[in-house]
């Protein structure tokens, strides 16, 4: 059989692309310039612009751009009390007027307005009806360095542990569009990091994690653009390649909290952690990603997983 060099060839850039994608994550606030991110990509600035802007759907100075802007928009909510100058320049904007005007050509609205319009907005997901937080009984505990929160409400109760997660390195396959609810799409991803993880023994490694990681703000970022990655932890430097991309995950603490979820009860879960538990317990998410960091516990509902929710979070 003769080998599919057009497949080797795809996959080769996809694998350009993402490493382009992770280092923008990592350095959005930076001077990124055509040249660096280019090399970055081991092409020439000359050709690199029509390549990102043929796979990705935007140039790259719109991609950058966008960014920099959901980034802010999603501070914005996090944290009502930084000051809107402050979060444009910590973005990467050359002052608070190029930001200013940046913002309200992509949102349609002021970075005031928009604040004030989506702050009583649950981040990330919405959870109808909202629970009437005085009502909620909290216990916290502390231990080995970790905070552990108890909250009961009229018919549960539910735990969060604030902790402090070391750093990974992962092996990952990303997705770029419309993720919610769609059970089929993830396990295709899943497949496809268990072809590449299998053989090298990383699915029986009895230290693997698994985490399904989350780059964007639903309520701030168009389905179309929204990113994940499913990943397995790394325990030693191993090459990747095509699909196949690494990226570091930074440590530092994190609110933790588990569930049983079906393909339905993932937004529910998100939505109770940001919409009941952040308000209540002096806590804010910072800048990391949020992910999902499946258990291997086997459970004994089908079509249920045991799922840590796990969201990056600093004092208020």
């Amino acid at each position: 059989m003769k080998p599919d060099f057009s497949l080797k060839s795809k996959n080769d850039y996809l694998n350009r692309i993402n490493r382009v994608i992770d280092y923008i994550e990592n350095h959005y606030a930076d001077d990124l310039n055509l040249e660096r991110i280019a090399d970055v990509a081991c092409f020439s600035p000359f050709h690199f612009h029509r390549i990102f802007a043929s796979m990705m759907g935007e140039k790259l100075s719109e991609y950058i751009q966008r960014v920099r802007l959901e980034k802010a928009a999603a501070i914005l909510l996090q944290n009502p009390n930084i000051a809107i100058t402050e979060v444009a320049l910590n973005s990467g904007f050359a002052s608070s007027a190029s930001f200013a005007n940046s913002f309200k050509k992509h949102f349609s609205e002021s970075a005031s307005r928009f604040r004030s319009k989506h702050s009583h907005i649950d981040y990330h997901y919405i959870t109808p009806p909202r629970e009437d937080l005085d009502s909620i009984k909290i216990k916290m505990e502390f231990s080995n360095g970790e905070t552990h929160f108890c909250l009961k409400g009229n018919d549960y109760e539910q735990k969060v542990s604030v902790i402090t997660l070391p750093p990974w390195k992962l092996a990952y396959v990303r997705y770029i569009g419309p993720y919610k609810g769609d059970t089929r799409l993830f396990q295709k991803l899943w497949e496809k990091l268990a072809h590449w993880a299998m053989p090298r023994g990383l699915f029986s490694h009895p230290e693997s994690q698994f985490l399904a990681l989350y780059y964007d703000n639903p309520e701030v970022t168009a389905e179309d653009k929204l990113k994940v990655n499913v990943c397995v932890t790394l325990h030693e430097d191993i090459e990747t390649s095509g699909e196949i991309g690494k990226m570091d995950l930074p440590g530092g603490l994190y609110a933790k909290t588990r569930f049983l979820c079906g393909p339905e009860d993932y937004s529910k879960a998100w939505g109770w952690l940001y919409g009941t538990w952040l308000p209540l317990c002096g806590y804010i998410p910072d800048e990391r990603m949020a992910f999902e960091w499946f258990s291997k516990e086997k459970t004994e509902q089908r079509g249920k997983q045991l799922v840590d929710i796990c969201l990056p979070v600093k004092a208020l």
